[in-house]
């Protein structure tokens, strides 16, 4: 995922210099998706001259649940109002085993509650903790014109909602939300997520991250787009992990795991507070590796190559491989057909 090239720490040190340090400092709801904040890096540095023309694009994607707030917000209200503990337990191995989707089980999760969004909202209040170094990592962002979305599998109005009480509306107000939307009724007795992508996720972060990359490679001027961060945890992160150009996992977690199982390279963390030691740095060295050779360091050569293919008049052709005559796609403009695999036509 990462390329490599000389930079010398002294180098890197210099680069990190020129960035900006962080500032010390219901009713029945249907909510729309909103866009993709695409990022525009106008910064001055303490120079004098526009970070945009020294720096690369960059922007964040954050999970919600587990990332952002140690606790995951379904959870709360699922314990207190809906299914109980012990019967979201059992649909939680329902989803790691393969038994159910993880749309299916959602499903019947935020069916089982009966609670009116405000009063489930004051549980979730008392029961959330923010991650101790997450304002001061949105303040470095904001301050450095770097765009930050959340990406989660959960329900925007919920997100929405914690974002507000904990960051005050003024600061929430610069954070993106792509998730699902809902349907809630005003009793509380009828809770319905309204999916974003009509797949067994629900929400396809994988899917949602192509299509900025796509979006935002396309308004490029050297074909290689802005440098995607991707920040996670869970189950629901696993398709987006392969996706960005820099992965952070925390530490102990299931995407640190199934990183580990599948040799992905990944950054661990402990607390935002890593995150905006590596993120500096990580600007720093692409800055130089951008100025010095052209190219960017940090990049993701698979998500890339999907990238550059949906952009060509290519048409893969379909390919069946024994013995299980399981369907795959090969373009043959780039490789050959694969050892026990006959076309399709």
């Amino acid at each position: 995922m990462v390329a490599t090239n000389n930079h010398t720490k002294a180098e890197a040190k210099e680069e990190a210099k020129n960035l900006i340090s962080p500032k010390d400092e219901m009713t029945e709801v249907t909510v729309t998706t909103e866009d993709l904040r695409v990022p525009k890096s106008s910064v001055v540095n303490r120079h004098g001259r526009s970070a945009s023309f020294d720096r690369r694009e960059i922007v964040i994607f954050s999970d919600f649940d587990g990332t952002i707030f140690l606790q995951d917000t379904g959870h709360i209200l699922f314990d207190a109002h809906g299914c109980g503990s012990e019967r979201r337990k059992v649909l939680d191995e329902q989803i790691k085993s393969g038994e159910r989707t993880f749309r299916e089980v959602s499903e019947e999760m935020w069916g089982s509650l009966n609670v009116p969004f405000e009063d489930g909202f004051e549980v979730m209040k008392t029961a959330l903790d923010i991650d101790p170094d997450f304002r001061e990592f949105h303040q470095f962002c904001v301050d450095n014109k770097i765009p930050f979305n959340v990406i989660s599998a959960g329900l925007k109005p919920i997100l929405r909602a914690v974002l507000d009480e904990f960051l005050g509306k003024k600061n929430s107000k610069n954070i993106d939300i792509i998730s699902n939307d809902a349907e809630i009724s005003r009793d509380g007795s009828e809770w319905k997520p309204v999916w974003r992508h009509n797949t067994p996720l629900g929400h396809d972060k994988a899917a949602t991250i192509k299509e900025y990359r796509s979006t935002a490679s396309s308004d490029s001027e050297d074909d290689q787009g802005p440098l995607i961060v991707f920040i996670g945890d869970g189950v629901s992160d696993l398709p987006a992990a392969r996706e960005a150009d820099v992965l952070f996992a925390r530490k102990g977690l299931r995407l640190e795991e199934y990183c580990l199982e599948h040799r992905l390279p990944y950054i661990p963390f402990e607390t935002f507070k890593d995150i905006q030691k590596d993120v500096t740095r990580i600007m720093a060295e692409d800055t130089h590796s951008k100025k010095s050779t052209g190219k960017a360091k940090y990049h993701n050569p698979r998500a890339n190559f999907w990238r550059r293919m949906s952009s060509k008049q290519m048409v893969p052709m379909v390919i069946a491989r024994t013995p299980v005559e399981e369907r795959m796609y090969y373009w043959p403009e780039f490789s050959s057909v694969p050892r026990n695999a006959t076309a399709i036509r």
